[in-house]
Formats: C-alpha cells, sequence, structure tokens
C-alpha cells in the first residue's frame, strides 16, 4: 500500500518529464556554458535547440551571438599564442575559429599570417624568401631587354670622347650603340672597377648628360637627357589596375591624385564603374605605382562596437493625512423678512425686524474633511544591447527608438466662411508644418582601427525619452528630454569601457492643514495632509568595441624602393634579395620566431577511415568512421577533409565516442562546403580535462553517393594538440569511395 502511494506522483513526474521539449533542456545547458565561458559547449547546445526547434526566433538569435562569440574568443586564444612564439597552437585556434565563424575575417588573415611565418621558418637557408613582388618578368614587360653576349663585369679606365667611350663599352659586352642626332658629345674620364654593362652604361651616361634605352636585345640607344627628348624616345607601357578595397569614387580619386602627385603621371585615368585605375607611362614608373597600389589598396578593418544602455527610473509618492474644512460660511435668513417675487434678490428685511432677530435668523455650514491613504510605487528599466559592425574610417548610425513629429514654422490663424454663411475661424493646423525627431537611443561613431590592436572612436551617443507635452499656439508640443554624450576615446580590442552615467534625484514634500495643529508630532496626521513624491532617474553607458578586421600591413608594404632622381623616376632591378642583411626574412614585424620542431618526437599515431574503401549507389548514405590509433592524451582535433563533389557528398559529421571517454560532452563544431568538397571538423574535450589515450574512433562521417565515380576522401590538414596544447604528431590515410 505504502508503495502504491507513490505511482501518481511518480507518473505525474514521467508525464512531465515527457512533455518538456528537448530544445528547452538543451537551450538551459547553452545558458549554464556560456555563463562558464565555454562558448564551443554553449554553441553546441544551442545549435541543438535550434535543429530541435527551427521557428524558435530566441534559440536563432543566442545561436548566431554564440557563434560570433564563440570565434571571437579562439581567434584572442590565437593572439596569445602567437604573442608567446607558439605558432601551431595560434594556427589552430585561428583555424577552430574560422570553422566556427566563417564570417570573421581576423580569423583568416591571421591564418594566412601564421602559415606565412610558419613557411618562412621551415624553409632551408639557402633557399628565397617568399617575395609578394611581381615578378621581373612583369616589369620589364613592354619594352626590349638588353641581352649582351657577354655578362662579364666591366673594368675600364680612360679619358676619351664620350661616343668613344659608349662604343667601347658596347664592344666589351658584344652590344652595338647608335647616337641620337642631337647627341653632343664631350671629353670625359671614366673609371669603371668590376662593375655590370648597365652600371657603367649608367655611369657614362649621367657624366656625358645623355641617357640610354636597348632599341632590341643587342643595340642600345643613346640621347640628350632632356624633357622633351625623353617623351620622345623613351618607351611607355599600358597597365589597368584593378582595386578591391577602395568603397566609394572619392577613395579612386584619392588615390589617383596621391599617384599623380608623387609620380608626376600625366596619362592617368580613373574607372569608376570597374573600380579600376589605367596608367600610361614609363615601365619604371608603371613599377612604382603598382608597389603604392599595392600598399594603398588594403581591405578596411572592421570593428563591432558593442553599445549597452541602461535607463531605470522609478517613482514613489506617499500621500497620507486628514485634511480638515478651511472655511466656514455663516447665512443670514430672516424670518420676518418680505418675501420677493419673479427676481433672484434676497428677501426684503425692515428695520421693524431688527428688534425681533434671533438665532433662528442665522445658519452656518461647517466644513467636512477629507482622509487621504495613498502608497505609488513605480519601477521602470530599459536595457538596450544593440551592436554596430562598421569598417575603419567609415561612419556608422544606429536610431533605437520612435520618430516624433514637432510643429515648426509659424501658425497663422485665419478668418473664413463656414456653413451657411456664417464665419468660422480656420483651424491654426492647417498652416503647421512638422518635421520628425528621432526619440530613443541615438548613437553616430566613427571608429579608427590602430596597428597595435586600439580603437579610437569619434562618437555621440543620445539617449531621450516625451517627459510631457506643451500646448504652444492651439498644439500639443512634446517636451523631449534628452543626456548627450559627445568625446573622442581610444580603447584596446574587447574594453570595457563606461561613458557615462546619469543619475537624478527630485523629491517633493507637502503639507496642507490646519496652522499649528499640521506641525503636532501626534495630531498631524488628523489636521494635515502630508505628500512626499520621490523621482530617481538613472542612465548608464557601456561601450565595448572587437576587432574583426586587423589592418593588414606586412614588412613588404614597409620597404622602400629607390625611385630614380627628381626629374627621371626610375626602379632599379638586380639582386635585392642577395643583398638582404643575414637573418632578415619576409615576416611581419614584431612576430616572434616559429618554435623549434623536437627532434625527439615520438613515432606518430596512426589517423585512419574505417572501412578504408566503400562501395554504394547513388542516392544511398553511408558512415565511415575516422579512428585513431595509439595516441596519447589527444585534447583536440581540427581536420580539413577533401573529397570530389561532382561524386558523392559529406552530409553530416557524428561524435565518435573516442574523445568524450564515454563519460563527457566534447564539442564538434564542423562547416561543410558542398561546392568545394571541403569538409572542416575541429573535435574538443570540456576545458580543464585531460586528454585521452588509446585507439578508438573519432568522428563518424554520412556521405551520401551523387553521381557514378570514385571519390577518396582525404585529410589535407590536421593539427591534433594535448592537454598542455603541444603538437601530436599524426599519420594519415585517405579512404576510397566508389558510387555504381
Amino acid at each position: 500500500m505504502r508503495r502504491t502511494k507513490y505511482l501518481p506522483l511518480l507518473a505525474f513526474a514521467a508525464i512531465f518529464a515527457a512533455g518538456c521539449p528537448k530544445g528547452n533542456q538543451d537551450y538551459s545547458a547553452g545558458r549554464k556554458a556560456e555563463a562558464l565561458q565555454d562558448y564551443d559547449t554553449a554553441l553546441v547546445n544551442y545549435e541543438r535547440a535550434l535543429r530541435a526547434e527551427p521557428t524558435n526566433a530566441e534559440y536563432k538569435l543566442r545561436a548566431l551571438h554564440l557563434r560570433y562569440e564563440a570565434g571571437q574568443f579562439h581567434v584572442e586564444q590565437g593572439q596569445k599564442a602567437l604573442q608567446k612564439g607558439d605558432l601551431q597552437l595560434a594556427l589552430a585556434e585561428f583555424q577552430k575559429a574560422q570553422a566556427i565563424d566563417p564570417s570573421n575575417s581576423a580569423a583568416d588573415q591571421q591564418v594566412k599570417n601564421v602559415m606565412g611565418l610558419l613557411a618562412a621558418k621551415t624553409a632551408t637557408e639557402s633557399s628565397r624568401t617568399i617575395n609578394p613582388n611581381p615578378p621581373d618578368d612583369e616589369l620589364r614587360s613592354g619594352p626590349p631587354e638588353l641581352k649582351p653576349l657577354s655578362n662579364e663585369p666591366i673594368n675600364l679606365k680612360m679619358t676619351n670622347d664620350s661616343r668613344v667611350v659608349f662604343e667601347t663599352i658596347a664592344k666589351l659586352a658584344g652590344v652595338s650603340v647608335i647616337f641620337d642626332p642631337d647627341f653632343t658629345s664631350r671629353r670625359i674620364p671614366v673609371d669603371l672597377p668590376n662593375i655590370t654593362l648597365e652600371q657603367a652604361l649608367d655611369a657614362v651616361a649621367l657624366e656625358s648628360k645623355a641617357f640610354w634605352k636597348p632599341l632590341t636585345g643587342s643595340v642600345i640607344f643613346v640621347a640628350p637627357d632632356n624633357a622633351q627628348k625623353r617623351r620622345d624616345v623613351e618607351d611607355e607601357v599600358v597597365r589597368t589596375f584593378y582595386l578591391s578595397n577602395t568603397l566609394t569614387p572619392q577613395d579612386l580619386t584619392e588615390v589617383v591624385t596621391g599617384l599623380r602627385s608623387l609620380l608626376d603621371l600625366r596619362r592617368i585615368q580613373q574607372v569608376n564603374a570597374q573600380n579600376a585605375i589605367v596608367i600610361r607611362d614609363t615601365p619604371d614608373k608603371l613599377a612604382l605605382a603598382s608597389k603604392i597600389i599595392r600598399d594603398i589598396d588594403k581591405s578596411k578593418p572592421e570593428v563591432l562596437i558593442h553599445v549597452q544602455v541602461l535607463t531605470a527610473s522609478r517613482d514613489r509618492l506617499r500621500d497620507l493625512g486628514v485634511l480638515p474644512g478651511q472655511s466656514v460660511v455663516v447665512t443670514y435668513s430672516p424670518q420676518g423678512a418680505l418675501p420677493t417675487t419673479g427676481t433672484a434678490t434676497p428677501p426684503t428685511t425692515t428695520l421693524d425686524n431688527l428688534k425681533n432677530l434671533s438665532a433662528s435668523d442665522y445658519s452656518m455650514t461647517l466644513p467636512g474633511a477629507t482622509a487621504t491613504a495613498i502608497l505609488t510605487d513605480n519601477k521602470t528599466k530599459i536595457i538596450q544591447d544593440p551592436e554596430v559592425r562598421v569598417s575603419d574610417g567609415e561612419k556608422a548610425t544606429l536610431k533605437i527608438g520612435d520618430r516624433v513629429p514637432v510643429a515648426t514654422g509659424s501658425f497663422q490663424a485665419g478668418v473664413g466662411v463656414g456653413v451657411g454663411g456664417g464665419a468660422g475661424v480656420v483651424n491654426p493646423l492647417v498652416n503647421t508644418q512638422f518635421q520628425y525627431i528621432d526619440v530613443g537611443v541615438n548613437i553616430d561613431v566613427t571608429p579608427r582601427v590602430h596597428p597595435n590592436g586600439d580603437v579610437s572612436m569619434k562618437l555621440s551617443i543620445e539617449v531621450s525619452q516625451i517627459t510631457g507635452t506643451s500646448n504652444i499656439g492651439g498644439v500639443n508640443q512634446p517636451v523631449i528630454g534628452s543626456k548627450k554624450i559627445e568625446n573622442d576615446i581610444r580603447l584596446k580590442d574587447g574594453e570595457v569601457n563606461v561613458l557615462g552615467g546619469l543619475i537624478e534625484r527630485t523629491e517633493t514634500k507637502n503639507v496642507n492643514g490646519v496652522p499649528g495643529l499640521a506641525q503636532l508630532p501626534l495630531f498631524r496626521y488628523l489636521f494635515s495632509d502630508n505628500s512626499n513624491e520621490v523621482k530617481e532617474s538613472e542612465v548608464l553607458i557601456v561601450l565595448t568595441p572587437h576587432i574583426l578586421r586587423f589592418p593588414s600591413i606586412t614588412a613588404e608594404n614597409l620597404r622602400t624602393l629607390a625611385a630614380g632622381t627628381d626629374s627621371n623616376a626610375r626602379v632599379y632591378r638586380g639582386d635585392r634579395d642577395a643583398q638582404t642583411p643575414q637573418g632578415m626574412t619576409g615576416a611581419q614585424p614584431g612576430a616572434q620566431p616559429a618554435p623549434q620542431m623536437n627532434q625527439g618526437a615520438a613515432p606518430a599515431a596512426q589517423l585512419h577511415f574505417e572501412p578504408a574503401s566503400v562501395a554504394l549507389k547513388a542516392g544511398d548514405t553511408t558512415t565511415l568512421g575516422l579512428a585513431v590509433s595509439n595516441v596519447n592524451d589527444l585534447y583536440s582535433i581540427p581536420l580539413l577533409i577533401h573529397y570530389n563533389p561532382a561524386v558523392i557528398q559529406v552530409e553530416e559529421v557524428r561524435n565518435g565516442g573516442f574523445l568524450s571517454g564515454g563519460t563527457q560532452e566534447i564539442a564538434i563544431v564542423q562547416r561543410i562546403d558542398q561546392q568545394r568538397g571541403e569538409v572542416v571538423v575541429s573535435a574538443t574535450r570540456q576545458p580543464n580535462t585531460p586528454g585521452v589515450n588509446g585507439s578508438g574512433t573519432l568522428v563518424g562521417i554520412v556521405v551520401r553517393g551523387v553521381a557514378p565515380g570514385t571519390s577518396a576522401l582525404q585529410i589535407l590538414q590536421v593539427n591534433a594538440r594535448d592537454s598542455q596544447q603541444r603538437t601530436v604528431p599524426l599519420v594519415s590515410s585517405e579512404a576510397t569511395i566508389q558510387v555504381q
């Protein structure tokens, strides 16, 4: 009997548990994980809740917000690892941010940056540093190039006519020389110790006030050096530069104006429709223009500005007491007065009646009393949490609230003819004009991102509300209360700053009662009305900037370039890389060197597919397990998998159970690109937990056949880490899938 009493309770609990939607459970788990700043787990739970209830707008918003938060968290962790010099860990964190939030441009930039640093570090000392400059062939394309028969160094010391010197140098190199008819020869001394042909020709041309150019690979032309002759003789080329990051025609005009001023370009045209610049000039000037355009045409940094506005108000009113009447009315109504009829005048009293006056001839109206007991407490709290994404140097405007009409102009009340021919007054609103004022939270911000990660902002924030109305000229005008902040500030990425807080408190006390008695401590509530009203309002504005895209200024952008003389702009081609001082590379300034690889590392564990070969029909699906064997302390493993999208499609990536150890949830982030045939997967254990050892299945990959053919499932990149964030070496293999 005792057990049967609990059966209804257990049945009710089971029905209640079955009735709770699974989305609510996942959403609650996501909220808990978010509070612990475990963004990966929170994102997984929010996405599960969203899959359970796809139409739930709240779940969708939280999932989108956590996708950004999780991606930004891994970007910050990667930056910390990059500052410590751990390039492998930094690359893993940036790639994880890419997989979580593909829209995070900062993660894309940092991945490219770290991969460049790793490539530069692992390159041999004799290999050339990666050079983003266009090849020399592109710089010299167009005009003829000098190709002498001999490249031996020139050693010449003589004093003779400049024509003879030019011809002597040409014969030593196996080329011919012709002179312009206007060339004037002069006697010059030369001493050329062990220099190249081009250097020798430049030295003699400078001393004889001439310039030279190749006509063919074996013929050079010498002419007097003046502006007109150069315009007549020097070869020109045409090149179109397509810019990728200018936003407006004004940006393109600014670049064109700078090029024209710096290089004295005469033939330059901007094409706004194609966002391009067309230049016709000498190859040297185009090479300089190309360098300047590459340095300027950078994607603008982007900032996500998180604004939190808290407006709180509280009105309290206490009105207690008994208010007695404050006036007594005495009325004279004689009994023997002569009555009057038809008029509103009081009765007439004769002199003879005065001798018979008594108390019955008078009436008195005594005052009443009003008892009041009112207690009012109103609380209002408004929390606004907008986010604004804006490019560097651009103005962003955010308006949250209402547009309130306000009468403007002059009121002119006229007299018109009413209905039936009578005169009527024209409504004053007929000639009233209105304009709309934005009431609420109005934000104007212009950010500027600095290379060190600071953000300068010129901002204006206004919080306004309607506090009442006022009748002006027959029109009720709104009274708008406003609190505005305008300042210039500089914050670090993610730094929280309280821009301004305003607290207002208004207290009003009223006492209305019988003088004297209203001040008595015990009787004041019986002979007076005591009113106490308190109004409090508080406004708090919090601003937090987050950099989504950093300024992409590289060492190549900071490199100087020889540009010739004031009257003759030119570039100098040669073995620039051979003259680079020892130890200098193409790495970004301030970047830490890549860590040395551990030569004594244990043999790599195996990463393989199970089964390694699969045959299925078009339209059918199968699951391949990605297993690992003989691994120690595996904590996280980001993967990049490639396949042929014309033959198969990857539908989903599921948890294989090995990383969870059978006791805990793991965070699996996946991004499937069906067009390119790529899958980015990142599986990570819970924070502050050790890695797992042994062998097992990491994930299950659901594959669907699309069309007959054969496709390989390849692991292009893997960055496994242990619990100490050290690299776990893995040797991977591929699977073969045949679709019939």
